[in-house]
């Protein structure tokens, strides 16, 4: 906010006490719309509203994209109808149904009573789309030509029409039938020769999204290809709008959060955390920590089945937390490096067994590593016939081969987890560090005592 006024000049409060707005308007309008949002929701509720009145129609568009839902249903209820109705026609249709989703359904049935006709429809026909999909991602926005127009023909048409364009970076190329046949840099067009044709500067090759499609897939083709924009086709091949990178990195920071916000075993929350309801942050934490808490259960009773060798060695309960904390954190480790390598597209379904192999041998590796740092540290220390007995050397070779099968295990099951879990059909972030840990609980208790009973019969037991 400090150096928002500092670009202003005086500060934004007494320009508007003193009734300065044109000036005011003119010191904002030399500033990015991202600026203007971040000054505006700093401001108290009537000198913010009066502030955004103050931006032209354009701009006040703009600015309005950069509000949080909250913000924008707040200036909603405070910008009278008739600006309120400019302001929901100048925004591109993408920002426009965004806004719609997240506004309460009295509050978009308003909204959409003031559209024009034309936008009306545009808005309608990006809402029919299902809400995970490309579709509702897209803005109608774009440039398109044919291939038998000039290069001054075409650059005609992307003067004219290019103003209104969510880009013109990309030019897209289509036939009569409004079918996608290839996609050309605008560089192309000013290098070209102006009497040349749009045909002479295609290779009709180009990379496309369908309307369908999981609007994740929208971010990996995006940077995989390294593209500003890709276009959206549906079933017949037609072009019916573009993705553009600022869309997809929105979506990237949504997707991300709400991964690591289940890989943390809870659902993920609906909004920022600071505007998150109390009882639903509690409701979306609490189901997973059941479910965690009755798993934990589990540990609880394959400890009561293994109550009369504690009782014979209780010495064997003093290794108990290090063995599956072990095994816990190595599946944790696992199923992180695989969840991500699956969001970002390195890893498909087919490649479980590449994945299966590798991580059976560093469980093996870091297994045999952790093992034997637990088994010197039994032999070697200091006070380990009083505090181990005198079969301590054994008792150090159980607690080495039950690390090495619970990291092992911890290892497989975190690493192939996720793999089941996309292959039934739910997102693989659900296989949550905590969900894994528990799981490799229950299973270290069992290895433990399993290998106790048999290094340490006839000894200890």
């Amino acid at each position: 906010m400090d150096s928002i006024n500092r670009l202003l000049g005086p500060d934004v409060g007494a320009l508007l006490r003193d009734r300065r707005y044109d000036q005011l308007r003119s010191a904002l309008m030399e500033l990015e719309p991202a600026d203007v949002a971040d000054l505006i929701a700093g401001l108290e509720d009537e000198q913010s509203a009066v502030t955004f009145r103050l931006l032209p129609r354009d701009l006040a568009a703009d600015v309005f994209s950069y509000f949080d839902a909250e913000q924008q249903e707040d200036l909603i209820a405070r910008v009278g109808t008739e600006r309120l109705a400019v302001l929901i026609n100048e925004m591109d249709p993408d920002d426009r149904t965004q806004l719609l989703e997240e506004v309460p359904a009295e509050v978009a049935n308003r909204l959409m009573a003031l559209l024009t006709p034309a936008e009306r429809s545009i808005t309608q026909t990006i809402l029919n789309y299902p809400e995970e999909s490309v579709g509702r991602l897209m803005t109608p926005d774009y440039v398109r030509v044919r291939r038998n127009q000039t290069i001054a023909q075409a650059m005609g048409h992307i003067r004219r029409y290019g103003r209104d364009a969510e880009t013109i970076n990309v030019i897209y190329v289509v036939d009569e039938h409004g079918r996608l046949i290839d996609d050309l840099k605008i560089r192309q067009f000013l290098l070209a020769d102006p009497e040349g044709t749009v045909e002479s500067l295609m290779d009709e090759s180009f990379v496309a999204l369908q309307v369908d499609d999981d609007r994740e897939e929208a971010v990996r083709q995006i940077e995989r290809y390294d593209r500003v924009a890709l276009p959206v086709l549906d079933r017949r091949g037609v072009l019916v709008g573009i993705v553009t990178a600022d869309d997809v990195a929105d979506v990237a920071e949504e997707e991300a959060t709400e991964d690591i916000q289940k890989m943390g075993g809870m659902e993920a929350l609906d909004a920022p955390y600071l505007e998150s309801g109390f009882a639903s942050m509690v409701r979306k934490r609490a189901g997973w920590l059941s479910v965690l808490f009755v798993g934990q259960m589990l540990t609880a009773t394959a400890m009561g089945l293994f109550e009369g060798a504690i009782e014979r060695a209780v010495v064997l309960a003093l290794f108990l937390p290090l063995i599956i904390s072990s095994g816990g954190n190595a599946g944790s480790q696992a199923t992180s490096l695989v969840i991500r390598a699956m969001a970002v597209g390195e890893v498909e379904l087919r490649d479980w067994w590449a994945v299966l192999s590798r991580e059976l041998a560093a469980g093996l590796s870091l297994g045999i590593l952790l093992g034997g740092i637990g088994l010197l540290r039994v032999i070697l220390w200091p006070g380990r016939v009083e505090a181990y007995g005198e079969h301590y050397v054994l008792l150090g070779l159980t607690l080495a081969v039950s690390t090495l099968g619970v990291v092992t295990f911890g290892t497989f099951a975190g690493s192939m987890l996720p793999f089941v879990l996309r292959r039934v059909g739910l997102d693989p972030a659900a296989a949550s560090a905590p969900f894994v840990a528990t799981l490799v609980d229950v299973t270290g208790v069992v290895i433990y005592f399993t290998a106790a009973a048999m290094l340490l019969r006839g000894t200890i037991l």
